[in-house]
Formats: C-alpha cells, structure tokens, sequence
C-alpha cells in the first residue's frame, strides 16, 4: 500500500515562505507485499535458548568431573550467549510495539541497542576465555579427553543447529546477525575442543588445549569486529553501510523542477529500516502527490530507504542547524557518482 499527504505542520520548522510538504512510503515490494517489521524468530529463540540452558547445566557439570578448564569456560561462554539470546529476542518484540506520543518510532531501535550489547558482552566473553587460556597455556593440566570430546561434540550439534536457525536472516537484520554470530562462535569453540583432546589423547601435549582456544579467540574477535562497529555506527544514527549518500543526493538533486536539496538526513530506525528527510528547492511550486510517491519508491527500490519525508520549498531558507550542506564534503559535490543505489 502507498500513501502519501501534504501540507503538514511540522513544528520546530518555521518558515516565513509556507513551505508545503510530503511524506510518503511503501509499504510494498509487489504485488505479493512486504513488512518492513524485523521477522521475529519467535520459533529460533525459544528452541535455541531452552536446548542451549540444557546443554550449560551438562557441560558445567561434566567439565567439573573431567577436570577441564576448557569445558567449564565453553559453559560460561555459552551462558553469555543465551543472555544474548534473550536480550535479541526481547528487542525483536520491542520492536514490533507501536508508536506512541513520545516514542514516535515505536521502539524499533531497541534492535540497535541490542546488536551493539550482543558485540560488546561477546568481546568480553571471549575476553575471558582467553584470559583463561593464557592460564592453562603456563599451567597445564591433565583432563579427561574422550569425556571432553564427548560433551564438546554435543556442543557443536547443539550450536550450530541453533546458529542454523538464525541463518536467513544474518544478511538483512544486525540483530539476527548477533545472534547467529554468537551461536556460530560456539560451535566454532566446541570443535576446537574436540579437536584438541583427540590431539592431546594421541601426543599428550596437554598446552594444545591453550593454543587451541587461543586461536578461537582471535577468529571470534575477528567476525565480532563488525557487529561491534555497524552497530556502534547505527546507535550514533550514521548512515547505514549499504546506503551511498552522494548517490542518493545526486539522485534528488536530478529530478525535474528541483533547483537544490538542503538538509538531508538519512539515518537507521532500526537494524532492518532506514529514514529520510530533505528539503527540495522547487521554485514552481508544489509538484504534487505523484512527485512524492515516484521518488519515494525509487528512494526504497534503489537505496533499501522505507520510510521518507520531503519537505518542498518554493525558495532556500535558513537551513536546519544540523544540515550538512554548510560544511559538505567535497565528495557531496561530485557529478559523477553511481546514481543506481550502488556506492
């Protein structure tokens, strides 16, 4: 369904030359439709967080008998990531609340504050399991290595199912990605488990377990490193990484009668939806509802932007304290940028 209106009251934008303005955005992708709402993974996070709660209780358990340290630590990684899960879960189901007289958005950015929680209690997890390593790596320890194998294998089939159920939607939702990156690290930590104990089991050279986990630390803080900094990103309201503002300015500033764009803001409303506001200079007057509809649907086709407010000026005004176009970048100016969406 498209809907668009003019004429509003926006308060806080007083301008003597009565601007009119425009809001419009689909709520469709064709004709079979699309909800720009997070899937909310209902099925993902009970299964994951009820088999992963089962499998702490045992591998803590085991981990004390086996006398691994590796076990023990592996099971408070793992409770860190059903934390996770549940703060992801409840962010999905904030999100889907609607708007209200002071959340005018609804809470869709509890998303974004869980993504940024989710990257930052994982470094910190892991965090610890090095810290523990680097202990194990001076002082190592006999353990138990078929029983470790043993509980580590269940581990992996346990998380990376999990991770499995959070797959589809790693690509197109920040929060889902922290949730399948922290279930995904599990089952990575698991078999390295498995794989050092066979190791030990063979050579007796009891510093592999160490090493191993080690490495695991340094390959989880790798993936993690781009959570931490697209949410971090997205929490400060930057634009989002797949969207080139010069090409979406470029594209504003070519459509016909439109002699300037001034305040453009793109920010994330959530880890799935994107907003715009802009104010178009177009000197013959109000375009009209089929203007607003067009290019707010090549704005959400070409640039992933569902939610867009234009504001049409007849002349410039004073700009918004928070424009750009005062210190634009150089690279704001260029013509010759991909106007396709693509950066």
């Amino acid at each position: 369904m498209t809907h668009s209106h003019a004429a509003h009251d926006h308060s806080g934008h007083d301008h003597a030359h009565e601007p009119s303005h425009g809001h419009s955005h689909n709520d469709s992708h064709g004709p079979g439709g699309h909800s720009h709402a997070p899937a909310s993974f209902g099925t993902a996070f009970a299964v994951g967080i009820a088999l992963n709660t089962i499998f702490i209780v045992v591998e803590a358990i085991y981990g004390y008998i086996s006398n691994s340290t590796a076990l023990v630590a592996d099971a408070g990684h793992n409770l860190s990531d059903v934390l996770g899960l549940i703060v992801a879960w409840i962010a999905i189901i904030l999100s889907k609340r609607p708007p209200s007289d002071r959340y005018t958005y609804g809470l869709r950015a509890s998303s974004i504050l869980a993504a940024l929680f989710n990257a930052v209690f994982l470094l910190i997890a892991v965090g610890a399991i090095g810290w523990q390593a680097v202990l194990r790596l001076f002082n190592p320890e006999p353990v138990a290595e078929v029983t470790v194998m043993v509980v580590a294998t269940i581990g992996i089939v346990i998380n990376g199912f999990t991770a499995w159920l959070f797959a589809s939607g790693r690509k197109s939702d920040l929060n889902i990605q922290g949730a399948y990156l922290h279930m995904a690290a599990d089952a990575a930590i698991s078999a390295g488990v498995v794989i050092a104990a066979l190791v030990i089991m063979y050579t007796g050279w009891l510093w592999l377990d160490a090493v191993t986990s080690l490495i695991i630390v340094a390959i989880i803080v790798w993936g993690t490193w781009g959570l931490l900094r697209d949410s971090t990103a997205m929490s400060l309201g930057a634009v989002p990484s797949h969207i080139d503002p010069v090409a979406v300015r470029r594209y504003l500033e070519q459509q016909p009668g439109v002699s300037e764009v001034y305040d453009l803001h793109i920010w994330p409303m959530s880890t799935t939806e994107v907003a715009l506001t802009c104010h178009l200079v177009m000197p013959s007057g109000q375009p009209g509802d089929p203007f607003l509809i067009e290019v707010t649907r090549h704005l959400e086709e070409a640039f992933k932007i569902q939610h867009t407010t234009i504001q049409i000026m007849t002349s410039a005004g004073s700009a918004c304290a928070l424009s750009l176009d005062d210190t634009v970048s150089p690279a704001l100016k260029r013509p010759d940028r991909d106007l396709s969406g693509r950066a």
